[in-house]
């Protein structure tokens, strides 16, 4: 097989500056009307109380004699404390923290689903994939950036986005009783509600380090491939790989709870890590296929045919039913049980015109869409279908996130617009320059691949 090689070429890069552009007038545009609008100002504290005051009623449920109303007010009042804490950025500011967040997790989620769809090929030992691997490797290259995104911007957005970084509701009279029951798991071993959060950060910092340390095991194995057409660097990246899950297995379902589940720390579902998971590989199937179908139609990847597209199109189809399986299981047995602690988080979605049409869009764009478009065989092998369908779970997915976090910390004052979209496209154009540039240092597939030849002969 002879060497391929992808062209970044300055069209293709004068276009993503434009789009970076655009994206960044529209998120100044958002945040201007945000601020000119009656949400702007003169309501910074509201937020905070309404926060205090929603979930503070499971607890008083829960573990005290007093009214809702009451224990609400107490701690409400005990959140702005007398100490000058934090009362709460206006909500122009707290919704642009908000969308930095939710853009941060969504593409870092990218970033780790590249890396595990090449693990995955390399312990399973598939050979379909052997010609498109190198796009989700490309992929995985915004895992440094994405690591040091959400590392800087959570000292930003902590006290805006994270209820449970405000010191003073784990001290005094009517301190939280349930946030100091789960205060070990943010701020162990300094005592609950320091300044610094060790534990948390310390699982971010150790996760990320984790995933980057196994990106460039496993991808140095496999540009070696290229060189010497060695088995054993296909050995070593099995290997590599499989260790990989096992880690990628604990770190993702923690770190959904610590970046996403923990904005709403009262409450909690133990299929949230699943559901993320799902989420996020889904749209990283997603992606990959639409890199892939894009760069067959500008003449690259000639190792590619409709039987690999078939094979991808048939992962996107059956992980969208996984992930309204996970979404319906955890909405069911929490709507069967009906118990408030738990109910809370779906009623902040479904009783609010602000999220009730996310919440019915979610379900559209991510089940029954690329259910229906990609139910017959044909539909996963054209590659005009693909084009359509990956777009729709690709926003599906980011609407997705945006309401697993946006209702924890926006409550009332949730909104959807240039901010949105804006953040959206500045992330998106950093994260698409990061994946082509580094998809054109390399090779598109490795000639010396040991099962290149049976990818050739895919057939189904």
């Amino acid at each position: 097989m002879t060497e391929e090689r992808f062209s970044f070429t300055s069209g293709a890069k004068k276009t993503l500056m434009i789009s970076g552009i655009v994206g960044f007038v529209l998120l100044i545009l958002g945040v201007f009307m945000n601020m000119n609008s009656g949400h702007g100002h003169g309501d910074e504290h509201h937020g905070e109380e309404e926060h205090a005051a929603l979930h503070q009623v499971p607890d008083n449920l829960v573990a005290s004699s007093e009214t809702p109303q009451d224990g609400a007010g107490e701690h409400a009042e005990e959140a702005h404390g007398e100490d000058g804490g934090h009362h709460g950025s206006a909500p122009w500011l707290k919704n642009l923290f908000n969308n930095l967040w939710v853009n941060n997790v969504y593409f870092t989620g990218l970033a780790i689903i590249g890396l595990f769809f090449v693990a995955i090929q390399y312990a399973a030992q598939a050979g379909w994939s052997a010609g498109m691997k190198r796009v989700p490797l490309a992929m995985a290259h915004w895992l440094p950036f994405a690591g040091i995104l959400m590392f800087i911007s959570w000292w930003i957005v902590r006290l805006d986005v994270f209820h449970w970084t405000h010191g003073d509701l784990y001290h005094g009279d009517h301190a939280d009783k349930i946030l100091l029951g789960k205060s070990a798991l943010w701020f162990w071993p300094l005592e609950a509600g320091s300044a610094i959060p060790l534990f948390y950060l310390l699982r971010m910092v150790v996760f990320f380090a984790l995933w980057y340390m196994f990106f460039i095991w496993i991808k140095r194995e496999m540009l070696a491939e290229d060189i010497d057409g060695d088995v054993k660097h296909w050995y070593k990246a099995r290997k590599y790989s499989a260790i990989f899950l096992v880690v990628f297995a604990v770190s993702s379902s923690v770190s959904a709870w610590d970046w996403i589940m923990s904005v709403d720390p009262h409450w909690f579902s133990t299929m949230f890590g699943w559901y993320v998971f799902a989420s996020w590989w889904v749209n990283g199937l997603a992606v990959i296929t639409l890199i892939v179908v894009i760069l067959k139609q500008n003449g690259y990847l000639k190792v590619v045919n409709s039987n690999h597209l078939h094979d991808i199109g048939k992962f996107i189809f059956g992980f969208s039913i996984f992930w309204t399986y996970i979404w319906f299981s955890q909405f069911l047995l929490i709507y069967y049980a009906n118990i408030p602690e738990e109910t809370i988080y779906f009623i902040e979605r479904l009783d609010s015109s602000q999220y009730k049409w996310v919440f019915f869009l979610n379900l559209l764009l991510n089940f029954l869409l690329p259910f229906l478009l990609l139910m017959t065989r044909d539909a996963k092998r054209h590659m005009s279908l693909l084009k359509l369908v990956c777009p729709i779970v690709i926003v599906g997915h980011w609407f997705d996130f945006y309401l697993m976090i946006t209702p924890g910390v926006m409550q009332e004052n949730g909104s959807f617009g240039f901010t949105e979209i804006g953040m959206f496209m500045i992330f998106g154009v950093a994260f698409l320059f990061v994946t082509l540039s580094n998809l054109a240092k390399a090779p598109l597939y490795a000639k010396n691949h040991p099962m290149l030849e049976e990818s050739l002969h895919h057939h189904i």
